[in-house]
């Protein structure tokens, strides 16, 4: 899978996505990869982080679109950009909230 398409879209990769792929490639790794990719967050500029959550928000739908093909997957990609979004950025872009009561 060409994770590294799927984070930058149609502009230039950012170095950052490096960690976000070897965190996707590689469940295990994520917990270690975390904070660093946090800090590498922290010293982007405001274009670049816009971009770089952009890129989760990327990764969040493409899981969304594709989770019948590999669930387990699916879940995996959603998890990790989930997970970067709310530490990075404190909150999530496409948050699903409760149903609304009848």
């Amino acid at each position: 899978m060409n994770y590294e398409r799927i984070l930058a879209g149609k502009e230039k990769p950012l170095p950052i996505y490096k960690g976000v792929i070897a965190a996707l490639e590689n469940p295990l790794s994520f917990p270690d990869l975390l904070e660093p990719i946090y800090r590498e967050a922290m010293t982007l500029d405001d274009d670049s982080l816009d971009r770089f959550r952009f890129s989760l928000m990327r990764l969040q739908l493409w899981a969304d679109i594709h989770r019948n093909e590999d669930l387990e997957k699916a879940m995996h990609i959603k998890y990790v950009s989930q997970v970067l979004e709310k530490v990075v950025f404190g909150s999530l872009v496409m948050e699903q909230g409760e149903p609304a009561a009848d």
